[in-house]
């Protein structure tokens, strides 16, 4: 793949349950980038990022990326398998760029079906919900949601919310995504423990996040890349290296993607993988709940 993709399959003998000290220490619950703050503090610190980097959230993305989280993200959502009457929660998704990429793949089943009443009724009842704790980002999604002519369909729910602690009922949903969210969360556990109960049995959970580079020669270049020029962009694209500084920070603070797979594991999830994208700068992980 031109993506540079790797798979791995993980079987459950290779996630024993992790002890309340390896949750505490993987959870990085008392850390901001580099710095230890108390909990409290850091919900308070992320938000704060958010809210600054909000209106020039995804031209950033584009910039650090050279354009590539498209990719990622139109990789996670082939992943996902979207279809007609299916309700999903999109987690940390306030801009919306999964939630339009979803809502897209449904609109083009419609188009190649055989129409009908059936149809017709599954369409009604499919509900994206895009959940954010930052209410900046959601007013961001709803402006992108007018503009690409999503402004007035019913599918796409917004909802701010945590995802420690989700409004949603059991066993409510098809699917589950989380898109470079989850490593600004404070308790990483509880966030899986809460898309594990609100997905339904044989939903799927996909998480695609910023991860870890071991191929030596690559992960000099990465490193330099991110600490050197990423909050440099930040400064000049957004006004805002702090910001940045922070979110190259987080993602060196952010669990290896065996351990990631290991906590997904540990929380209920069956026939978890990963895939690793660009050599491990970024990585999709994924389980069922069976």
């Amino acid at each position: 793949m031109a993506l540079g993709a790797v798979t791995r399959r993980l079987g459950k003998k290779l996630f024993p349950v992790l002890s309340p000290t390896t949750r505490l220490l993987h959870s990085h619950a008392t850390s901001f980038g580099f710095k230890q703050v108390n909990e409290e503090e850091k919900a308070r610190m992320v938000g704060d990022v958010f809210t600054n980097v909000a209106s020039n959230y995804d031209s950033m993305n584009d910039v650090m990326s050279a354009g590539l989280h498209r990719l990622w993200k139109d990789r996670l959502v082939s992943k996902l398998n979207p279809f007609l009457g299916m309700k999903h929660l999109d987690v940390a998704g306030g801009t919306g760029d999964v939630a339009f990429r979803i809502l897209e793949n449904i609109h083009r089943i419609k188009v190649k079906g055989v129409g009908g009443v059936f149809e017709d009724t599954l369409e009604a009842e499919t509900r994206i919900y895009v959940c954010d704790i930052n209410p900046n980002m959601l007013n961001v999604g709803k402006q992108r949601a007018s503009e690409k002519g999503f402004g007035e369909d019913d599918s796409l729910v917004w909802v701010e919310g945590n995802a420690e602690s989700l409004s949603f009922e059991n066993d409510s949903m098809d699917g589950y995504t989380i898109a470079f969210g989850i490593r600004n969360v404070t308790h990483i556990e509880k966030v899986l423990s809460e898309a594990h109960r609100v997905l339904k049995p044989g939903g799927r959970f996909l998480c695609l996040e910023l991860s870890h580079v071991d191929i030596p020669i690559f992960k000099d270049l990465y490193d330099y890349y991110s600490f050197s020029v990423i909050p440099y962009m930040g400064e000049l694209v957004a006004g805002d290296r702090e910001s940045y500084q922070y979110l190259v920070e987080s993602i060196r603070r952010f669990p290896s993607q065996e351990t990631f797979a290991s906590m997904i594991a540990d929380a209920g999830f069956q026939k978890v993988e990963y895939e690793n994208l660009v050599g491990g700068v970024v990585a999709i992980h994924s389980g069922l709940k069976i």
